[in-house]
């Protein structure tokens, strides 16, 4: 990123993983950066201060919370240009075996919070005619094949809604928005408060319990990804004039959606004489079921 050209950036859930990565290598390009937590001490433990550095502690969940700190990065900053919604967790469990409670909790820190926090931001977004909105989703947003990350991956495939149309509802005001899917990537993602599991677990499924460990103990501290390299390039597309709308980072990130894109063209090609023939005009002389 040219150092000339400072931006001011809106980090959520920035006192680890990628969150974290991304404010360090911003303020160490020069940088501005408004970095989102439940403990300032936790951020400025993890990032040091400066004056290019602004601390919040911030409810995603209480919207009250999210407009005061949106309201302080432009006081202090005198501007806002780039909204990293980033905060929330991850939720391992058999659907069946989740209860009511920890699923809509799921969605409202990874959907409900990254939504209030583009409804306070937006505002200033749309009366300066610029900005740019990165909504981290991820490659189980994309495809949902992993057992037992049924709620987690709804929350992230909520993401990659909301942030398509979001896109073409800002665009004339000059307004972009980008939905990440990173695949594994070597954070702090899959142990502790990052990772629930169910409170009630159930023996029969005995495939989500081994999914289950095996990303708590096999994947963890093992995943291909560099977070360093994963904040690079969210500041490289921040440099594109026209960026993507999807940004997929990570080989395996790109190797399961290319998969889950074959499997989905493959099906259309092959259910298709049952899928078009559904219209009032569609002729079926010559098709049979």
């Amino acid at each position: 990123m040219d150092k000339t050209i400072q931006k001011v950036w809106f980090i959520t859930g920035a006192s680890r993983g990628l969150g974290l990565a991304l404010a360090i290598q911003l303020l160490e390009q020069g940088q501005k950066v408004a970095a989102t937590s439940r403990s300032i001490e936790e951020l400025k433990s993890a990032i040091g201060t400066t004056d290019s550095f602004l601390a919040l502690s911030v409810d995603i969940l209480n919207e009250e919370s999210v407009s005061a700190a949106i309201e302080q990065t432009v006081s202090h900053f005198g501007k806002l240009d780039i909204i990293v919604n980033n905060a929330g967790y991850g939720l391992a469990g058999a659907i069946e075996e989740l209860t009511d409670a920890e699923s809509r909790q799921n969605f409202d820190v990874n959907v409900f919070g990254s939504l209030n926090v583009i409804r306070k931001a937006m505002p200033y977004l749309r009366k300066q005619g610029s900005g740019h909105i990165f909504n981290i989703a991820s490659i189980g947003g994309f495809t949902g094949a992993f057992p037992g990350f049924g709620i987690y991956c709804a929350t992230k495939f909520a993401v990659h809604g909301f942030s398509e149309s979001l896109r073409e509802e800002v665009k004339n005001f000059g307004v972009k928005v980008t939905v990440v899917s990173p695949g594994y990537f070597r954070t702090d993602f899959l142990k502790g408060s990052s990772l629930n599991v169910p409170l009630n677990q159930m023996e029969e499924y005995a495939e989500v319990r081994a999914v289950q460990t095996a990303h708590e103990q096999d994947i963890n501290g093992n995943q291909p990804g560099d977070p360093k390299k994963a904040a690079a390039a969210f500041i490289s597309v921040a440099n594109i004039q026209n960026p993507p709308a999807h940004l997929f980072l990570g080989e395996d990130a790109y190797e399961l959606a290319s998969a889950k894109i074959t499997a989905v063209q493959k099906e259309m090609e092959e259910f298709a004489y049952i899928g078009k023939a559904t219209g009032f005009e569609y002729q079926t002389d010559q098709h049979t079921y």
